[in-house]
């Protein structure tokens, strides 16, 4: 099979799952590698304003349930991700960003001062410095696609939820005063027999309607 083809017939089988098999696990070279989606994420600047909680405690999912709109994805899939992004961005988030590029490309940080300069006139001094957290959320949804199309590709079901309370999420997350909150989660398993969802056809607009080549 071609990879296109492959591609293209991940994203059909894929759809937001509602029904988990509980007993079915991902396996964990599987998940790694879907781990390491989540970090090769791009994101603007390559700033990387998020992080990813894994919740895997039983009891935590269990007290997330009630703030999720009973969805029981919370509970019942594999793995369940929430997407934090910060809550606000200062000069100490772009000169630490700096250190590591210098470090990793082996290149002197005075070389990057542009850069960094650059950085910090838009996301902590700037316009968008001003709406960080929805800037940061922004770049959590990069993540979160990125993570279910790789998910589509390895053959593991994914469903997207927006359905919760994001302060509630934080405090039972304890990330209250952390410099992160909740964004929006992402269940990850296997689909059960019974879920009816599975079988519907896509429902999508045609192409021609969507993109257009300008």
């Amino acid at each position: 099979m071609s990879p296109t083809r492959q591609l293209l017939d991940a994203l059909q089988w894929r759809y937001a799952t509602k029904v988990f098999d509980p007993a079915k696990k991902i396996p964990a070279d599987t998940w790694a590698a879907l781990e390491e989606a989540l970090v090769l994420t791009p994101t603007s600047y390559g700033l990387q304003p998020y992080q990813f909680l894994i919740v895997q405690d039983p009891a935590k999912r269990a007290a997330l349930l009630p703030h999720s709109w009973g969805q029981k994805q919370v509970v019942d899939c594999s793995h369940f991700v929430v997407f934090t992004a910060r809550t606000d961005m200062k000069e100490e988030d772009v000169t630490r960003w700096i250190k590591q590029l210098s470090a990793v490309r082996g290149v002197p940080a005075e070389s990057l001062d542009f850069y960094r300069d650059m950085m910090l006139s838009d996301v902590v001094n700037g316009v968008r410095g001003k709406i960080a957290h929805e800037w940061a959320a922004r770049q959590s949804y990069i993540a979160l696609g990125n993570l279910m199309t790789s998910a589509a590709v390895l053959g593991v079901d994914a469903c997207p939820m927006e359905g919760l309370v994001p302060a509630e999420y934080d405090q039972l997350l304890q990330l209250t005063g952390s410099g992160y909150a909740t964004v929006v989660a992402c269940a990850l398993g296997y689909r059960a027999a019974g879920d009816k969802y599975a079988s519907l056809a896509k429902v999508r607009y045609e192409t021609r309607e969507l993109v257009r080549v300008v």
